[in-house]
């Protein structure tokens, strides 16, 4: 698949969309503007690929809808050069946005399929996270923390106290709570041992399984 001018209208359509539905960060905007999500996807979805639509991927998981997207990433309120750490690599399109933004994103997915594949559309498409990982989520990264923020992709049923533990004071942490649906969740760790709480909608997330291997 190329990236051609109509998918350019496509996507210029697509964020329209998405701030007619309240996403206002200009930045975030932009990503979607230029990251060609047809490309992250089956090509048998290339024709709805910009409508706001969550679309199945490899190992029974799913690539979001870009207004979820553009809220997870909006309300991490990231800056440039920040370290941000992704649970969930999925197809890549929410890392690819993160690394639009110019920060330092360490990814972690515990699907190997989904691993092995999307490692490899990294490589070929020139995205660079600091480091992409097959593993527990659940878990973090320990020996890279603290993060400036942490993005969980995947539906949980309570935050894991892992991630918590490895958000910088200050730091931001956007988790989607919940079993069948999910309320979207932001933490900020306000102190070394205290942490404030805000809930936004709800949404619908495959669920972020603990991996027992």
């Amino acid at each position: 698949m190329k990236d051609t001018l109509k998918h350019r209208g496509m996507r210029n359509h697509l964020a329209q969309v998405l701030i007619d539905k309240g996403i206002a960060d200009k930045k975030v905007l932009d990503a979607v503007r230029q990251i060609p999500r047809h490309l992250f996807m089956d090509s048998s979805f290339e024709g709805h690929a910009y409508q706001n639509k969550a679309f199945p991927i490899a190992a029974n998981q799913t690539i979001s809808h870009p207004y979820t997207v553009a809220f997870q990433t909006e309300l991490l309120q990231v800056e440039p050069g920040q370290k941000i750490l992704e649970i969930g690599t999925g197809s890549g399109y929410q890392t690819a946005v993160l690394l639009k933004l110019k920060v330092k994103v360490y990814t972690i997915e515990r699907q190997l399929e989904l691993f092995k594949k999307t490692n490899i559309f990294f490589k070929k498409m020139g995205y660079r996270p600091k480091q992409v990982i097959f593993g527990d989520g659940y878990k973090g990264l320990p020996k890279e923390a603290p993060f400036d923020r942490i993005i969980v992709t995947a539906g949980a049923p309570e935050v894991p106290k892992a991630l918590l533990s490895q958000l910088k004071v200050g730091g931001r942490l956007v988790i989607p709570i919940g079993f069948e649906e999910q309320i979207m969740t932001l933490f900020v760790r306000t102190t070394e041992k205290e942490f404030s709480k805000t809930e936004y909608g709800s949404f619908r997330f495959v669920p972020l399984l603990e991996n027992k291997n």
